[in-house]
């Protein structure tokens, strides 16, 4: 791609927000961690909006029931590596992109293999509690600007989505469970970081009423909730960019 047709891609963000600020857009580092309903509209909007230098990890394959909430989720694409499709989408958008993508798992034994001092904002969009805590723990502990993103599933109102910093989240049992076990652990987060959320907690239909889901049990869920929380979650990485100048 000819420097020409890029600047031609990014010419309206350039007339929102300057040639110096996009310009710190390409020299930021970014891993998103889960790239599901959350992580893959966050992804997208990323490298839309200048990002160039960016690291997804995941370590699923595509599967029928994604589809009807993640950005590379189709068809077509069942049973291939997540990464790796949204991947090759990212690049489609900007081919002067570097993408790293990772198929892997985050968890205790993988952590340190990340690097996470050599990024510039971490973008949590994992599910597992366990894994999540620690990367919470691990990213605060970094330079690194972390953004977090709160429970999606169960949801179906989108004005309800909020920013606001992690131990001020009501209303999401992620966030609650979150929080009892750094308490019960004894160890927390070295600095505060801001967390996308809903307070809506609606019921999986086919349990009934006042029955919650197993553990394990996929929880109802719907793209424009999940996509508004990727893409704020990107919103929060590009307006803490362009403010940095």
């Amino acid at each position: 791609m000819t420097e020409t047709t890029e600047q031609s891609i990014f010419r309206r963000m350039e007339l929102l927000v300057g040639d110096e600020a996009l310009a710190r857009l390409a020299g930021k580092r970014v891993i998103i961690f889960g790239v599901g309903g959350v992580g893959s509209w966050c992804a997208e909007s990323l490298v839309r909006s200048g990002i160039r230098q960016l690291t997804i990890v995941d370590s699923d394959r595509v599967c029928a029931s994604n589809v009807n909430r993640q950005l590379m989720a189709t068809t077509r694409t069942v049973g291939q590596v997540k990464v790796d499709v949204l991947c090759e989408r990212l690049l489609s958008i900007n081919p002067s992109a570097r993408i790293t993508a990772l198929q892997q798992v985050f968890n205790a034994e993988t952590a340190d293999s990340f690097h996470l001092d050599s990024y510039d904002y971490i973008i949590d969009a994992i599910d597992s509690l366990r894994d999540k805590q620690l990367l919470i723990l691990m990213a605060c502990a970094t330079k690194a600007r972390l953004f977090s993103s709160m429970g999606a599933a169960l949801k179906m109102d989108p004005t309800r989505i909020r920013v606001t910093e992690f131990w001020k989240v009501q209303g999401d049992p992620l966030a609650r469970a979150l929080r009892n076990h750094f308490k019960r652990d004894k160890q927390f987060p070295k600095r505060k970081f801001l967390c996308v959320f809903s307070d809506e907690l609606l019921q999986n239909k086919e349990l009934g009423a006042g029955r919650e889901a197993e553990p394990g049990h996929p929880n109802g869920t719907v793209v424009h909730v999940t996509a508004i929380f990727g893409f704020m979650l990107a919103g929060l990485v590009v307006e803490d960019a362009v403010k940095a100048g």
